[in-house]
């Protein structure tokens, strides 16, 4: 890492893991600039759903950040379900958009990241957010997500093997059920109390939890460590 403050791009910032992630590399003195769904004072708005907004994402904060990011940390996504028996435009419609937001973008900006770090021949890291279900698998209404976070988890890896001579460092989280407001509803959709049972720790993750990993990637982890997949999930699936 550079010896100023690092330069951090944090995408879904603005809640749940990814509030606690900016929280936690904020105190530990890295320059963070946030995302979310619109523009506040503190985050840059963009919906990536659109394709081209994870590009515009990158350039508004690479701006900000004085035409220089060090580590881009991939969090946001969309956890929506979709019926097997819904109709075909209705389900080709919930894969294109989980696919886009949970992959396509989170691509498309550790590409800009990979070429920006090569043009400035410097390192840089990359932290991508999976999930458990890139291994478990998930619900019979959410095998798109399920797939969007196993592509990840490949992706990571892929970038890992292919750029780490240039200084390239790409690391995956899987967290398990954590303790958002999304997590607590599907919990109590699904029967909280049996949900619970399938978690040998028993209890859910607190995203304090998720982020420390996180912030351990994207400041600490030795150079040995990339393309590691860190699970967060109190041995609900074990590897």
């Amino acid at each position: 890492m550079p010896a100023s403050p690092p330069h951090i791009l944090v995408t879904g910032g603005t809640r749940g893991i990814g509030a606690a992630i900016v929280e936690t590399l904020t105190a530990r003195g890295a320059r963070v600039v946030t995302h979310g769904s619109k523009d506040t004072e503190t985050a840059i708005g963009a919906d990536l759903a659109d394709p081209a907004a994870a590009g515009a994402l990158w350039d508004r904060a690479l701006d900000r950040l004085g035409g220089r990011i060090d580590v881009v940390i991939n969090n946001a996504g969309v956890f929506e379900p979709i019926a097997v028996d819904a109709s075909v435009d209705d389900w080709h419609a919930a894969w294109s958009r989980t696919l886009q937001i949970n992959l396509q973008a989170a691509a498309d900006l550790c590409r800009r990241a990979i070429l920006h770090y090569r043009e400035r021949g410097a390192p840089g890291r990359l932290v991508n957010i999976a999930s458990r279900a890139a291994y478990r698998g998930d619900s019979p209404a959410h095998w798109h997500y399920a797939a969007s976070k196993a592509g990840m988890v490949a992706m990571t890896k892929s970038i890992a093997r292919g750029y780490a001579a240039q200084g390239v460092l790409a690391f995956t989280v899987c967290p398990g059920f954590v303790m958002t407001g999304m997590a607590e509803d599907y919990l109590s959709s699904r029967g909280g109390d049996k949900l619970l049972a399938d978690i040998p720790l028993g209890r859910v993750a607190d995203p304090a939890e998720v982020a420390s990993v996180a912030a351990y990637l994207a400041l600490e982890a030795p150079a040995s460590m990339t393309g590691a997949v860190l699970d967060v999930n109190g041995a609900s699936f074990v590897r």
